[in-house]
């Protein structure tokens, strides 16, 4: 016979179910449970009538009731005297506590969807299908940079989650691999995919980075192809993310032919992403325009926190070309404060005298430097 929410199953009014381990589970106490199921049989009783049959001292059937009525179970007659406590129908008791269970499902599906992720950092991928679904979706998350390895002839699977991205203000750079010769329409085919996009005809893996901490890492042929055979990668782990983003600029990038930049970005603007200022920088400044930079950040000599404003005299970078750092991942900046120059890294810099966590790009006719919004926050709020 089916039952409704509130109805009582066959088996439990025939003593199938273990009554008193269920109420445990709900968070009853055994001498809660003993004055529960008492007032069950009596219905309604007096506090010492409870107590005498529960085995319980009568202060203690006080006590347990407040708790008992607190949850829904009981109602506490405390306006007649000598006080009675009723058991409320267990239809209602039950309806509540489902109600109550079925409230909770969201928060506890949240807490456990943030879990999953951190406590399983990897994910293997047998289907490229799946892994194309992972690229997209992680673009589709990224606040600051995205880095990509892939097929130009598969671009179209992927372009618009790019513009999307490069539109919001994401630092957007973009490998395509099978190509050998140099793809001058790549902009007009695919306007806005990317900041700046390289082309490279040797077979390499799809790479993915997105804020330096989640990814996809697949072969060649898993994205070129269905049913290659090959695995991927899914990774959310942010140890890991920089190795990526640094293979990724300092073996293939560098090896690659320059298809698009993008132009300069309008200022004043603010980017907490150190390569992407990096690279504004360089682009207004061969613009001929001339930038001032306030940076925050800490010395890295001594970790003191500091605020630094000055004219942009130089750039280190290899984003564009032709680069002029010294090694494939340096980028920085200098700027000149009071007539002397301080080097500015990102996260992580030793060698410079600032490691930036925020850096602020100006004219030096343009208003105060100090203000703005980053750009990725202020145009994923537009």
């Amino acid at each position: 016979m089916s039952t409704g929410p509130g109805d009582i199953p066959d088996d439990a009014a025939t003593g199938d179910v273990d009554v008193e381990a269920l109420l445990n589970r709900f968070g009853l106490s055994d001498k809660e449970v003993d004055t529960y199921l008492t007032l069950l049989e009596h219905g309604e009783a007096k506090a010492s009538t409870v107590a005498e049959a529960a085995g319980v001292s009568k202060r203690y059937v006080y006590s347990a009731s407040e708790e008992l009525e607190a949850r829904g179970f009981v109602t506490v007659n405390d306006h007649v005297t000598p006080t009675t406590i009723r058991a409320n129908p267990p239809g209602e008791v039950v309806d509540r506590l489902a109600d109550d269970a079925q409230s909770m499902l969201p928060a506890l599906e949240a807490r456990f969807s943030r879990a999953e992720t951190a406590t399983e950092p990897f994910e293997v991928v047998k289907s490229r299908v799946t892994v194309v679904k992972r690229i997209r979706r992680a673009i589709e998350e990224a606040g600051q940079e995205v880095t990509l390895s892939f097929p130009l002839d598969r671009l179209d699977e992927v372009a618009d989650e790019l513009r999307d991205a490069a539109d919001r203000g994401v630092l957007v750079l973009l490998l395509l691999t099978g190509v050998n010769e140099p793809d001058s329409g790549l902009a007009d085919r695919f306007p806005g995919v990317a900041t700046a996009a390289r082309t490279w005809g040797q077979p390499m893996p799809s790479m993915l980075t997105v804020d330096g901490r989640t990814g996809v890492v697949a072969p060649a042929e898993m994205v070129a192809r269905t049913n290659s055979g090959t695995q991927a990668i899914v990774f959310s782990q942010q140890q890991l993310g920089p190795v990526i983003v640094g293979s990724f600029l300092g073996n293939y990038w560098p090896a690659a032919a320059e298809a698009v930049v993008a132009d300069p970005a309008p200022l004043p603007a603010a980017y907490t992403n150190f390569r992407h200022a990096v690279l504004q920088a360089e682009l207004h400044r061969r613009s001929s325009d001339a930038v001032v930079g306030h940076v925050s950040g800490r010395w890295t000599d001594s970790g003191e926190a500091v605020e630094a404003t000055g004219e942009v005299v130089e750039v280190s970078q290899g984003l564009v070309a032709p680069a002029n750092n010294e090694f494939p991942v340096q980028h920085s900046l200098t700027i000149e404060v009071d007539g002397e120059r301080v080097t500015i890294g990102g996260k992580g810099a030793f060698v410079e005298d600032i490691e930036a966590d925020r850096v602020e790009l100006a004219p030096p006719d343009g208003p105060e430097v100090g203000g703005s919004r980053d750009v990725a926050a202020s145009n994923a709020d537009a």
